[in-house]
């Protein structure tokens, strides 16, 4: 692995804009900033300087990543806490903290796959590059995109690929994988993308770009779970976030951004019927948006850093408290 700092790894996306709608959430003394997706610690450090009163805890699963933002972060000492878990229970995170704690006031989510995991060529996640076909972002544990490929049947690879990378030849797709498989298994990202070369037809290939695409993003889905670890992960970081606390999420696709738009529509939705005169107090909004709709990188920004090109930005505040806090 080439020996370059984090700093030189990541360029991150909406850095200012991401900072300016947390800090107001992080201006008193103990302040605690969650970054439930620490990857190479770019907003965490931007964070950390903006709020010289906050802490920050960062989570990642990533042992590589851990380890190269920790040494990124040193500099701030028991300002920064590292986390080897998954973001899918940040209350238990910040619980399992010593001292523990029970609330954050500022929670920040970069969603899909860190550019150390895009560069790193054994890991498998770019199609642009033959390489070990892994794409866990833990690799210590878990099936592998070759165990996928070589192990689910035809209509389980055409599912994932319909509905996790919306690829409009999921099924021809997943036939010619069982069917290439029985002659050799899958061991390599090129023997797939010279298969998917040969499968997508050409105009959807002048059109739709490259051809590997979404069948990459279906199985980096599929093998680390994303949408239902990202399910779970909202809901538990909105129960963690005290009031007046703030949330910032940048997806990188549609489906991430769906489960993002409908959690936090429904905190800013009252539960109450329509035609009630008063609403009571528990049924009204616990979450104001902070941004009209999704907010997308400037010009510039995608000019400077190509992979920002797809990034959503969504932020909510909470507003009060609500039953599952107690």
């Amino acid at each position: 692995m080439p020996d370059r700092p984090a700093s030189e790894r990541h360029v991150p996306v909406m850095l200012e804009r991401c900072v300016e709608l947390l800090a107001p959430a992080l201006q008193r003394e103990g302040a605690v900033f969650v970054d439930g997706t620490l990857g190479m610690g770019g907003h965490t450090e931007a964070v950390l300087e903006a709020c010289p009163q906050a802490r920050a805890i960062g989570i990642d699963r990533d042992p590589q990543a851990l380890e190269l933002a920790s040494g990124r972060l040193a500099r701030f000492g028991d300002r920064f806490t590292p986390v080897h878990a998954v973001s899918d229970d940040v209350p238990a995170v910040l619980a399992e903290l010593d001292p523990p704690l029970r609330r954050a006031d500022a929670i920040l989510f970069d969603l899909g796959v860190s550019s150390l995991q895009l560069d790193e060529v054994d890991r498998g996640f770019a199609y642009r590059t033959d390489a070990p076909l892994d794409m866990r972002m833990d690799q210590s544990t878990g099936l592998t995109a070759a165990d996928v490929l070589n192990t689910y049947d035809a209509r389980a690879l055409e599912r994932i690929l319909r509905e996790f990378g919306e690829e409009r030849f999921a099924r021809p797709i997943a036939r010619r994988i069982v069917r290439e498989r029985e002659r050799e298994p899958f061991t390599t990202s090129g023997r797939l993308v010279e298969l998917l070369h040969d499968v997508v037809p050409a105009a959807s290939q002048r059109s739709g770009g490259h051809p590997a695409k979404r069948t990459f993003q279906a199985l980096r889905i599929e093998v680390n779970a994303e949408l239902s670890v990202w399910s779970d992960a909202l809901v538990h970081a909105l129960s963690a976030l005290s009031v007046g606390g703030r949330i910032v999420v940048l997806s990188y696709h549609s489906l991430e951004d769906r489960i993002t738009k409908r959690g936090l529509a429904a905190g800013a939705t009252s539960s109450a019927p329509p035609d009630l005169p008063i609403v009571p107090p528990e049924q009204q909004p616990w979450l104001t948006l902070l941004v009209r709709g999704a907010e997308q990188a400037s010009e510039a920004e995608i000019a400077a850093n190509p992979r920002s090109a797809s990034v959503r930005l969504r932020a909510a505040e909470r507003t009060r408290p609500t039953p599952d806090q107690a």
